[in-house]
């Protein structure tokens, strides 16, 4: 009988407090190596702070987080990193002041100085637009370009699982496809991606699961292209 294979993410029972506030109730979820598994719902559903209790930025007031057969929960966002996770976080947040250089670097500092150049190398070939504004001051960016540089920094710690808060948010059309591009270029190398995002026709044409978010728990789940054909979800969060 064959092994069966273990989730690299495997979240239980998660709890989460804002103050009084019961914000996650119970979600579980897994993701497993190679997959892209997307979480889809409106505004205040509880997409980001599932993302960020996992990333270490929340603490779960119940339930457990395992990565790669580590339990995590509880642990900080700084250690996080070196347990082989990266957020890419809703916002971008680029050091505006520092270089487009500088903030990759940034993104690295959890792996040995021998290895930088070759992270650098990688990141430059997937986004050559970052490449071609090496110098340039993050601030100074338009938005799908600071996108990619957030993206490229989170790349640039070479994570097991690679989280994704919103990359579309605010980008123009054509740039939210060139963004998707990159996301279905990085799952063709064998990324491993937890994508939450607000336009659900385009998550979920780019997953390979998908969890279904309403107030703080799980409605929906199954594969992306089940969930694409659902009239539920069609109807709450396609427009049709």
């Amino acid at each position: 009988m064959s092994e069966q294979k273990l989730p690299l993410l495997k979240v239980k029972d998660l709890h989460v407090y804002y103050g009084a506030i019961h914000a996650i109730k119970g979600i579980s979820l897994e993701v497993f190596e190679g997959e892209i598994v997307t979480l889809i719902g409106a505004n205040g559903a509880g997409k980001s702070t599932t993302l960020n209790t996992i990333a270490g930025l929340l603490k779960p007031r119940q339930g457990s987080i395992v990565l790669d057969g580590v339990p995590v929960g509880g642990t900080s966002a700084s250690k996080m990193i070196y347990k082989g996770l990266a957020l890419c976080p809703e916002g971008r947040r680029v050091f505006q002041q520092m270089t487009v250089k500088e903030n990759l670097e940034m993104g690295a500092y959890s792996r040995p100085n021998s290895e930088i150049e070759d992270s650098l190398a990688d990141v430059f070939s997937r986004f050559p637009r970052l490449k071609e504004r090496e110098k340039q001051i993050a601030g100074t960016l338009s938005g799908g370009e600071q996108q990619m540089l957030a993206m490229g920094r989170a790349l640039m710690s070479k994570p097991k699982l690679l989280m994704l808060d919103e990359p579309s948010m605010g980008l123009a059309p054509i740039l939210v496809d060139q963004i998707f591009e990159i996301i279905q270029e990085l799952h063709a190398s064998g990324a491993t991606i937890l994508l939450v995002e607000q336009n659900a026709q385009m998550a979920l044409s780019v997953a390979d699961r998908a969890y279904v978010l309403e107030t703080g728990a799980i409605s929906i789940s199954g594969s992306a292209s089940s969930l694409l054909h659902d009239d539920k979800v069609r109807k709450a969060y396609l427009g049709n």
